[in-house]
C-alpha cells in the first residue's frame, strides 16, 4: 500500500526503533507506548488485518518470540497482545504490564513519552534479550 506508514517502515523509508526482524516480518517499538517496552509486530507484505496473514500461526510465533525477549529485557508483572485495526496494517501489539493483573484496566489510557535517547536504549535492551 502506497502511503502506509508500517510498509514504509518495513522497506526503511521511514524511522524505527527496531527490535527484530527477519524475512517475513519486524518488530518495533511503539512511539505513542503505553508502557516501557510496548512492541509492534508487523508483517513486512502488507496485510489489512491479522487474520489475513497467510502464514497466521508463523505470524503469532514471532510475536511470542517478540514477547519473550522483552520478558527477559524487563520482566514485567505479566504481558499482553492486543490487535485492532487502527492502522491498515496487520499488527500485534505486545505491551508489558507492571502493575498486578487485579489491578490492572484492559489498557492503560495514557501514553508514556520517552526521549530518543530513551527509546534507543529500551530497544537496545530487547535486541540483547535473544
Amino acid at each position: 500500500m502506497k502511503d502506509c506508514i508500517f510498509c514504509k517502515i518495513a522497506k526503511g523509508e521511514s524511522p524505527s526503533y527496531k527490535v527484530y526482524e527477519d524475512k517475513d516480518y519486524m518488530a518495533f517499538l511503539d512511539i505513542f507506548p503505553k508502557s516501557k517496552g510496548h512492541t509492534l509486530v508487523i508483517t513486512k507484505k502488507h496485510y489489512r488485518w491479522v487474520h489475513d496473514v497467510e502464514n497466521f500461526s508463523e505470524y503469532w510465533e514471532t510475536a511470542r518470540k517478540v514477547l519473550r525477549q522483552v520478558e527477559k529485557a524487563f520482566k514485567p508483572q505479566w504481558m499482553q497482545y492486543i490487535t485492532h485495526g487502527l492502522i491498515p496494517h496487520a499488527h500485534i501489539h505486545v505491551i508489558p504490564r507492571y502493575e498486578p493483573v487485579e489491578s490492572a484496566g484492559f489498557l492503560p489510557t495514557e501514553s508514556l513519552s520517552f526521549s530518543k535517547e530513551e527509546m534507543e536504549e529500551i530497544a537496545k535492551k530487547i535486541r540483547d534479550a535473544i
